[in-house]
């Protein structure tokens, strides 16, 4: 007999009706009675009720049930789930993708939304029951009937939102495997409302809490295994949002245009007179740098002084020595004071120029531009600061001997003493001009030793005065050219952010920022057509500017990414990408702790007599709840956290080591050095797994302690890095990034208790430490960029030595020593 359509049957549907839960009847006339609204012309239903990204607000809180979520659930549960993380979680992944990625402002409206929540919902509970139905020969997984009903809905149905429901259904899917149900409110709050309010028998058609059909319960989801398989991915996804906050740095949605925020500096508002007569006196000094340029140090700083001295300065000299890397660097610096007319002596500017530049040319055009800047300043009556012309030997140990000593901070072994002094140095401008040409733009250099910047104001100054008033271009970072667009912008934020991280002297003004005497380099660059009294004018203007300051530069910013000379990055906005790299360290450490005070899991069902052994459970109560959960489950480790603990400690302590061999080792025997601790590097780890398992027990448990400190000493670290150096926390970050993934999984234990390792996981845990070991970092970024890795090694060197350079101490001691404990984990020997 052929099947026949179900006939329709008004009684059947009057009872169904009759038989909806209370919050399903409230939503039903909400909806009614919304769409009634829509018919008027009086007031716009649709924009207030509509998600709109640009123009959020609370109407939209229309939140559609189904009667068999309610019945499941309860009443007072469901309405706190729909009016709270079901309701703003689709909404918010909906912001979050259609604004912020986007960049979008599509209208959000409709019931839809919640119709697609409780799809996926459904979805994971079919899928439970039934994996797969069938069609033809094709099995299809039952999660994937919401997607299927989204796409028909897309495709059939105009002005529908394909990103809305997506979020929708991701939610869904999230509450269905259970992840969600963490949120929903505690089960004894929820009965203590009904007891007190009387809600069951005020309120018809009211689903207590106590006649839902709740799968689970939020004690057994505590204990879920399934929680500990987030944290890598939720790891992994903070690094990838880290990485993808940087890139959007660029835009000009996150980044802003430089401003004045000392408005005592006025730049650019008065007139600059260097010129003309100051020519030929240029040309003579020139003439002179020229003829000292193969005499000793000794008599450049003499004759120095006799130039300083002719045009009624008060000019010394000062010694320096330093030893590092097995060599020598002295000099002797010249400098002379003017004092300020109208000053008492308490403030001081400074103008230097080295007598050879960072590229270790002669700095011709600086130097004789410098002291025909003594001499034209001297003329002047305006001056209320005092101003000191500093001509230093080099541009790296000069420049930290004097400031050292200005400030009485010197060894009097490095330097001597200064026999002239003046008052607070409140800001410094570098000369480097060593062109024998007419130049075609400023280079302003403005890093300092250990990632410092000086304050924006300075450097907003400068570009206002030479760009704004002068004429003359500007560029940063070595991007001689710049077109202001995304690439370049983000090219010339990497490059700062490199030279940042490396943290090392860029300039003689670096040696001035420890002490927070803010400082830039104006060095000229390029063939043009400017002259040398162009930029004569430019340091005139600036002088002029700090002339004016009445305290210290404090307003503006002292932690930004500069993109271009007139866009910037401040680190509220920046500091996010570097902490969620370093939040997935401590994440990680989290799980291992929790794991760690779990029981080990066999690696095979134990077997009685052919037949897989019963898994007992036990039935526990807690707080009205009641759930089934495995014995197993409940039952917690004795975590022993003295061996690990003294192992952390002793490796972050072996760190000395290599900080001292680096530093120690003369320049000649550093690139030795470096491919002996690569190598070192790939037999250490074993040999230390072996040592350590002559003396004790490694068992499971303790390399997941072992791990678990190292990764959250290692995220502390560079959390709190990423507020001194940015830069540095952000590589090292990335870097150090696979250490999070590559440690021993809670599998099954041998009968002695030693931990089992699948070999594929260990030799691809051993191939990628290995190519990311530190050694092996610095080798190829050398090679890449080609420049000498024993150069390198021996700038970090003096920089230790000489500057308080402490890069290589977050090389050595923080990301080294994390690096061999997870190199020991994943040891062959264990």
């Amino acid at each position: 007999m052929a099947p026949t359509l179900p006939s329709f049957d008004v009684r059947r549907l009057r009872s169904y009706i009759f038989r909806l839960p209370l919050l399903t009847r409230i939503v039903l006339i909400l909806v009614a009675l919304f769409w009634v609204l829509e018919l008027q012309q009086i007031w716009n239903v649709v924009q207030w009720g509509a998600l709109i990204p640009n123009e959020i607000n609370f109407g939209t809180t229309l939140v559609p049930l189904l009667e068999r979520f309610e019945s499941e659930h309860g009443t007072l549960l469901t309405g706190a789930m729909f009016a709270g993380p079901l309701s703003t979680l689709p909404a918010a992944g909906y912001l979050l993708i259609e604004r912020g990625l986007f960049r979008q402002n599509t209208a959000l409206l409709g019931a839809s939304i919640w119709v697609f929540v409780l799809l996926g919902v459904e979805g994971i509970k079919t899928y439970k029951a039934n994996p797969h139905f069938a069609i033809s020969t094709y099995r299809i997984p039952t999660w994937t009937t919401p997607l299927i009903v989204l796409l028909f809905t897309t495709a059939l149905i105009p002005n529908t939102s394909l990103l809305g429901h997506l979020c929708s259904v991701g939610v869904g899917y999230t509450y269905g495997l259970g992840y969600l149900k963490i949120l929903a409110p505690p089960e004894k709050v929820l009965r203590w409302i009904e007891g007190k309010l009387n809600l069951l028998g005020r309120l018809p058609h009211y689903v207590s809490i106590d006649q839902k059909t709740y799968e689970a319960s939020v004690l057994a989801l505590r204990r879920d295994p399934r929680l500990l398989k987030i944290p890598p991915y939720l790891s992994t996804v903070c690094i990838l949002v880290g990485i993808v906050w940087l890139c959007l740095l660029p835009l000009n949605e996150y980044s802003r245009h430089t401003y004045i925020s000392e408005n005592a500096l006025l730049p650019g508002q008065v007139h600059t007179y260097l010129g003309g007569s100051e020519q030929h006196v240029f040309n003579a000094y020139k003439h002179e740098v020229q003829a000292l340029a193969k005499s000793s140090h000794e008599e450049i700083a003499a004759k120095l002084c006799e130039i300083f001295r002719s045009v009624g300065l008060k000019a010394a000299t000062q010694k320096y020595e330093y030893q590092a890397a097995g060599h020598k660097l002295g000099g002797e610096n010249a400098y002379a004071i003017l004092h300020a007319p109208r000053g008492d002596a308490t403030e001081a500017i400074v103008l230097v120029a080295a007598w050879t530049n960072m590229d270790g040319d002669l700095n011709q055009s600086g130097v004789a531009l410098a002291l025909t800047l003594a001499r034209y300043f001297k003329r002047w009556s305006l001056w209320s600061k005092d101003i000191i012309i500093l001509i230093t030997s080099d541009s790296k140990a000069g420049p930290q001997a004097w400031v050292d000593a200005y400030h009485d901070e010197h060894s009097s072994l490095s330097a001597a003493p200064l026999p002239l002094k003046s008052g607070a140095l409140q800001g410094v401008v570098v000369l480097d001009h060593a062109l024998d040409h007419r130049f075609e733009s400023i280079h302003i250099v403005y890093d300092g030793i250990n990632g410092q910047l000086p304050n924006l104001d300075l450097f907003n100054s400068a570009v206002h005065i030479v760009n704004g008033q002068m004429g003359i271009g500007v560029s940063l970072q070595r991007m001689w050219k710049h077109d202001d667009n995304y690439r370049e912008r983000l090219q010339t934020m990497l490059r700062g952010m490199v030279s940042q991280g490396l943290g090392h002297t860029s300039g003689p003004h670096s040696s001035f920022i420890p002490y927070h005497v803010d400082a830039i380099t104006l060095q000229a660059v390029g063939n043009g057509w400017h002259d040398e009294m162009a930029m004569g004018r430019c340091v005139e203007g600036t002088f002029r500017s700090l002339n004016n300051l009445l305290e210290h530069f404090h307003q503006s910013f002292f932690f930004y990414l500069l993109m271009q000379s007139q866009r910037f990055v401040s680190i509220g906005t920046y500091l996010p990408s570097a902490m969620l790299v370093a939040v997935n360290f401590t994440i990680m450490a989290i799980a291992l702790w929790i794991q760690s005070g779990r029981p080990l899991k066999p690696a095979k069902a134990s077997t009685a007599g052919g037949k897989p052994k019963k898994l007992e459970a036990e039935v526990i109560e807690h707080d009205g709840m009641v759930a089934v959960v495995p014995k197993q489950e409940l039952t917690t480790v004795e975590r022993k956290l003295f061996l690990p603990v003294i192992l952390v400690v002793t490796f972050h302590f072996l760190g000395a080591i290599p900080l001292y061999i680096f530093n120690k080792t003369h320049q000649d025997n550093l690139p030795q050095a470096l491919t002996f601790s690569a190598l070192a590097n790939v037999f250490l780890p074993t040999l230390l797994a072996i040592l350590i398992s002559g003396y004790t027990n490694l068992s499971t448990h303790r390399l997941v302690l072992l791990h678990c400190f190292s990764l959250l000493l290692l995220g502390m670290f560079l959390a709190t890095l990423a507020t001194l150096n940015f830069s540095l926390a952000f590589l090292v970050g990335l870097l150090a990034a696979p250490l999070s993934f590559v440690g021993i999984p809670m599998a099954a234990e041998n009968g002695d208790g030693a931990p089992k390792l699948g070999v594929p996981r260990q030799v691809v845990c051993n191939a990628v430490l290995h190519l990311l070991s530190p050694p092996v970092v610095v080798w190829a970024v050398c090679k890449v960029v080609g420049v000498d890795a024993g150069a390198v090694l021996a700038e970090a060197a003096f920089g230790w030595k000489v500057s308080g350079l402490w890069t290589q101490v977050v090389v050595c001691c923080v990301w080294w020593p994390a690096w061999m404990v997870a190199a020991v984990i994943v040891s062959p020997a264990l």
